[in-house]
């Protein structure tokens, strides 16, 4: 069973890396002048931005839920930390999207940015380009760097949780670009 759910995050991860990669694309095309491609995300997206976002969050944290009281693995320094960010995006994210809130995204997107970086921290370190930290060494069997998975050749817990931060922010930015849409008019 654990191979599966892992394999299924995996792949959930994959597809949450090929979305970020198409806002991106299309956030650096309207950069040059074709504001067509993220118009057309924007419109595809609008009104579901927060229950976008208020998904990935729950995905996330039901995911590091299950890998650590199911499977077994146990949760470092740095992935508690990040847990910190993403947990409260499920409640919060909720609330925004049965309000339809879409300005409260501007106090949300500190969290995913914030774990973002931790996860960027926390790749770092798990691939030996960064020494841990002595409270990696002693929160975990091996610390910070142990790849409790690694599907795909490159998909760790810190990858999911970086790509997870990296959809609810880009999420919250659309949702952001919403609310001054409805508030102009």
């Amino acid at each position: 069973m654990t191979r599966e759910v892992i394999r299924t995050l995996a792949l959930l991860g994959l597809a949450g890396q090929a979305i970020v990669v198409v806002v991106v694309a299309a956030g650096a095309a309207s950069l040059a002048g074709a504001a067509g491609p993220l118009g057309r995300i924007r419109r595809w997206l609008w009104g579901y931005e927060l229950w976008a976002a208020f998904a990935v969050a729950v995905i996330a944290t039901v995911g590091s839920l299950y890998l650590s009281e199911r499977a077994g693995f146990v949760p470092c320094e740095l992935c508690w930390f990040q847990r910190i960010c993403m947990y409260p995006m499920t409640v919060l994210t909720l609330g925004a999207a049965l309000r339809a809130d879409h300005r409260a995204a501007r106090y949300l997107l500190p969290l995913p940015v914030i774990g973002a970086a931790i996860s960027v921290y926390h790749l770092l370190v798990e691939n030996g380009v960064v020494e841990q930290a002595r409270a990696c060494q002693i929160s975990a069997p091996g610390g910070c760097a142990t790849k409790w998975i690694d599907e795909f050749g490159y998909i760790t817990i810190p990858t999911l949780a970086l790509t997870g931060f990296a959809l609810v922010a880009a999420f919250l930015v659309f949702a952001l670009a919403g609310s001054t849409d409805t508030d102009a008019a």
